[in-house]
């Protein structure tokens, strides 16, 4: 809390006025799993599950949540540049296979997963891909330029003149945060891919951004890849914190080349990617 007087006419008024904490990130433990080059991951519905693209190694890897122990893997066989995991309201996974220029689909049972279809369509490079609540899916074609919002499998909305666009997440009200890679921005779309708002250059400094999630209050919290740094950002566009020098590191608050994140409740999981492994964190705003 911080006091402020305030004069009126002849009278002093003394304001109470809270300050806003700026958030923390406290290191919590890394994994020990043999991973290459770990891209975006994400949490199975149940939260039993954290699923990791690891890219170099061509598959999807399932680690424990809390212990960051490896627990399985699958697409190793036939994924070729593994990059994005999401999952739908059926518990099916979709998995941008980039290499292959098309999106996996799969069912599990357990930890048994079976290849049951695929989505291709009008993207080169798939890097991003996203089950919004409304049905449609959407893929971030990295190596075309563009957006592609798919409806019972077939496109039907598309968002063009990117630059290798990556990660795609949903927000409380159904608007869509887009990470334009080489444009070092983030965009906000609209379910109809129309662009509604950019956070780009000065304060935020982006160089590579990459994948994110976003909190239940919008707060965004983002993997500045070619900055080595995360950075966590309010939901009106007020730049709160960046974790990390900036000079790649291994340590406690250090990152390399940081790619993927996820978030539930006060936990944050994070792709350290140059340095081959997952790391969590606890968020804290006190």
């Amino acid at each position: 809390m911080f006091m402020r007087v305030v004069l009126c006419g002849a009278m002093l008024f003394v304001v109470m006025s809270a300050v806003a904490s700026e958030p923390s990130m406290e290191f919590v433990g890394a994994s020990s799993t043999d991973l290459e080059n770990p891209h975006d991951l994400k949490l199975s519905p149940d939260g039993r599950q954290l699923f990791v693209s690891d890219t170099g190694n061509n598959r999807v890897v399932i680690l424990d949540p809390e212990t960051l122990q490896r627990l399985g893997e699958f697409g190793a066989d036939h994924q070729s540049g593994t990059h994005d995991v999401a999952f739908d309201s059926n518990g099916r996974v979709y998995v941008a296979d980039t290499h292959k220029a098309r999106v996996t689909i799969y069912e599990m049972k357990g930890l048994a997963v079976r290849l049951v279809n695929e989505l291709t369509g009008p993207f080169q490079g798939p890097e991003g891909v996203l089950v919004h609540p409304n049905g449609r899916i959407y893929v971030a074609g990295a190596w075309s330029g563009n957006v592609v919002a798919f409806e019972d499998g077939k496109p039907m909305k598309e968002l063009k003149g990117l630059s290798a666009p990556h990660d795609l997440e949903n927000t409380e009200n159904g608007d869509i945060w887009l990470s334009d890679s080489g444009n070092d921005r983030l965009l906000l779309l609209s379910p109809d891919l129309d662009i509604k708002r950019e956070l780009r250059g000065s304060p935020y400094n982006f160089n590579g951004v990459r994948y994110m999630d976003v909190m239940a209050d919008g707060t965004l919290i983002v993997g500045d890849k070619d900055n080595d740094q995360i950075k966590i950002i309010s939901s009106d566009g007020k730049l709160l914190k960046v974790v990390g020098s900036g000079q790649g590191g291994l340590g406690p608050g250090e990152f390399r080349t940081p790619e993927g994140v996820e978030i539930r409740g006060e936990t944050v999981w994070l792709s350290d990617s140059g340095n081959d492994r997952v790391v969590k964190y606890k968020f804290s705003t006190e």
